[in-house]
């Protein structure tokens, strides 16, 4: 007697549901690399580009991943649904529920109307932040090419509402694949790029973030700033547990998602290390020259899901 396929929503077997998540769940900070660690060393307040700065902020940004997204996420928040739904209004529906002093509900629904609200400024600052820095790739190839990336940016953005009309299932079923190829992408440019500077890994000790805040503990601070950029749609691990599951979510996590946003990171402190100047295009520069093109496009597509994904 055989054992049936583990099912989640509608019966649809968990390797489907967590392949579809890949594509609905996943998109936004799953292209954080593309402008999140260059930013601590490109914007107003940067920092130096030495082995202290770059190794620490890399351990923050691993710490990060694994405190905010796999152990409050993952371990903790996801465990408790709503009747299977997740969010902020399910979770407060939860508490309501089982809240024994009545007096601190106000609050409590304070509390889950300032993180919708949050959630919505994210879901702003997504497409125009990610689709821009993806389009933005083509002046490695002309600088020329630069006075086409706003209205590229806009063209693509209007052509992602357009579609919205044909729901989740589909698109996500459009989407798992590609996301999967984006992630085993950025994860193999990364490991291309440790093994010019394997020390990198050493960033997984927290030691490295404490020797930043230690030796520069202002920028570190306002570092902080930047670092949340790595871990923007998280949030959509709890919010879109309906339409996926809890199980199917947590197995793309640990075994895709992370490990490739670990190594992309990784990746990108070891080439700084290497060519201070390549922060500008850190991400884009991981890649052999003659790849450029093909992880253009495939950046510009992972970008279209991450915006689609704070729609859904």
């Amino acid at each position: 007697m055989t054992t049936p396929p583990k099912t989640g929503p509608s019966n649809v077997p968990a390797i489907k549901l967590a392949l579809g998540a890949l594509g609905i769940v996943f998109g936004d900070i799953g292209t954080s690399p593309l402008y999140a660690f260059r930013e601590s060393f490109i914007g107003e307040h940067r920092l130096p580009i030495d082995r202290v700065h770059v190794l620490g902020v890399l351990s923050l940004i691993v710490w990060a991943l694994i405190i905010v997204v796999t152990v409050k996420y993952v371990l903790i928040t996801m465990r408790a649904g709503n009747d299977g739904e997740g969010g902020s209004f399910a979770l407060l529906g939860l508490i309501r529920d089982k809240a024994p002093d009545a007096g601190i509900l106000p609050l409590i629904s304070l509390a889950a109307l300032l993180a919708t609200a949050l959630f919505y400024g994210d879901a702003v600052i997504t497409p125009a932040i990610s689709v821009l820095s993806a389009v933005e790739g083509i002046t490695l190839a002309d600088p020329g090419f630069a006075v086409a990336i706003l209205p590229v940016t806009v063209a693509i953005t209007i052509g992602l509402f357009a579609i919205q009309f044909r729901g989740t299932g589909v698109v996500g079923r459009f989407f798992g694949p590609v996301m999967l190829v984006w992630f085993v992408a950025i994860g193999g440019l990364g490991v291309l790029n440790i093994i010019a500077r394997p020390e990198v890994v050493g960033a997984v000790s927290p030691r490295y973030a404490f020797a930043l805040l230690s030796e520069d503990p202002f920028r570190a601070f306002l570092t902080l700033g930047t670092v949340v950029l790595t871990i923007t749609g998280a949030e959509a691990l709890y919010a879109d547990m309906g339409h996926f599951g809890r199980i199917p979510i947590s197995r793309a996590w640990l075994v895709v998602v992370l490990p490739a946003l670990l190594l992309c990171y990784a990746g990108q402190a070891a080439l700084v290390l290497n060519t201070p100047k390549a922060i500008d295009q850190a991400f884009y520069l991981l890649a052999p020259g003659w790849a450029l093109w093909p992880l253009l496009a495939l950046a510009t597509v992972a970008t279209v899901i991450a915006s689609q994904s704070v729609i859904t």
